[in-house]
């Protein structure tokens, strides 16, 4: 019973903020945008975020493990509110520039890099207390909750920048950080061995290679996010309807990850999971060029809707390659390499997006980002082929060696 209560804790702290992640998502570009004047710095959060979580690997290997209770998750959710009152604070004194921008964003990174793989870590050891197969369900439940939050999230964010309401819109999100924060405190220790390991992450990679390739198709489509989240807030600003487009394509992309969350563990508990992420994160690309040839508010929206469906599934399917394949410390740390894949390749286009939005325009990035995404997905395809037909091989003919090519 605990344990039940425990989850219900970490997925209300784990909503509540991402849900309000989800509403300063279409007022975070358009405050810098307004202080600054500069396209480019719309980024540089984001950007700046992802270098602590990008160099994680060496500095967070044993301060990932520190992570194992409710009260030290609370620690550094409290860090991450400092970092995002930041901006806010700085706007509302008038002295916002992009020094302060990369601080916040350095701040931020360091509590994200810490954070996210924390809470789903703590999520699946509470899963396991509460039963078998619970950690994989409470991975999908908490993606459907954020899943949730793109629904209503980015509507109710364009309705208050509608309103006026922008700076006070980031004040709203570091509250419900420190408040995510409060809720994970009654969640107890993971009980791990003294004497336990602390694999890293290409330690915990060894004999797991479909994780890897899920990780390079997801790390991808997160790359080139950018031209979704930041090309269409673009797009609304330089046509006169902020907030309008990106709303449309976040509530289109959050009602078909809907359906993706209530179907995703039936497709993947049927399919090969590797293949599924492989073709979810191609098809994914697909909906992105189409953003990109038919830029209207409902063929975003509908486009929105069928990446939503298929990445959710990819999501799912790299989910049960970690739970399935992996426990204890292995699996606390694949969840914060996995943690460290989307935030750091999140960042990673954020940095380079503002520019390349300015120099391209928003249309050309969705397309190009689309491609990128596409071309990707299908060469790990084959590559995912290739190994299949390795392994079976070598099952079937166990002295069978691939030729030489002399």
């Amino acid at each position: 019973m605990r344990a039940r209560t425990e989850a219900l804790a970490l997925l209300a702290g784990s909503g509540t903020a991402d849900f309000a992640m989800r509403i300063t998502q279409v007022a975070l570009p358009l405050v810098i945008l307004r202080e600054t004047g500069s396209v480019a710095a719309t980024g540089l959060v984001g950007g700046a975020a992802g270098i602590p979580v990008l160099l994680s690997p060496w500095w967070a290997r044993k301060a990932r493990q520190w992570v194992d209770s409710g009260p030290r998750l609370a620690i550094v959710a409290l860090v991450s509110a400092i970092a995002l009152a930041v901006v806010p604070a700085a706007a509302g004194l008038g002295v916002l520039s992009p020094e302060l921008l990369v601080v916040s964003g350095l701040l931020l990174g360091f509590g994200d890099a810490l954070a996210n793989p924390g809470r789903s870590a703590l999520l699946a050891d509470t899963g396991d207390r509460w039963g078998a197969g619970k950690a994989v369900l409470l991975l999908t439940w908490q993606d459907g909750l954020r899943r949730l939050g793109m629904l209503v999230g980015p509507s109710v964010g364009a309705i208050a920048v509608a309103a006026g309401f922008t700076s006070e819109l980031l004040w709203a999100e570091a509250a419900a950080v420190i408040g995510a924060g409060l809720l994970a405190c009654t969640v107890r220790p993971t009980e791990v061995s003294p004497d336990s390991a602390r694999p890293s992450i290409r330690e915990s990679l060894r004999g797991r290679r479909e994780v890897l390739y899920g990780w390079i198709v997801r790390g991808t489509g997160c790359v080139t996010w950018f031209a979704f989240t930041l090309g269409l807030s673009v797009l609304g600003e330089q046509r006169g309807r902020p907030g309008v487009y990106l709303a449309a394509g976040m509530t289109g992309y959050a009602v078909g990850s809907l359906i993706g969350t209530a179907v995703s563990l039936a497709v993947v508990r049927r399919t090969e999971p590797v293949r599924t992420a492989v073709v979810a994160w191609g098809w994914s690309g697909l909906c992105w060029i189409g953003m990109g040839l038919w830029t209207t508010p409902p063929a975003i929206a509908l486009m929105g809707a069928f990446s939503g469906v298929a990445v959710v599934i990819g999501i799912a399917a790299i989910s049960v390659l970690i739970t399935r394949s992996s426990t204890g410390p292995d699996r606390r740390t694949l969840l914060s390499g996995q943690s460290v894949v989307v935030n750091a390749a999140s960042a990673a286009g954020l940095l380079v997006g503002g520019p390349i939005i300015a120099a391209a325009g928003a249309e050309t990035a969705l397309i190009g980002a689309g491609l990128v995404t596409a071309v990707v997905a299908v060469l790990v395809l084959i590559a995912s082929a290739r190994a299949g037909r390795g392994v079976r091989m070598r099952r079937r003919y166990p002295r069978w060696q691939p030729q030489s090519g002399r």
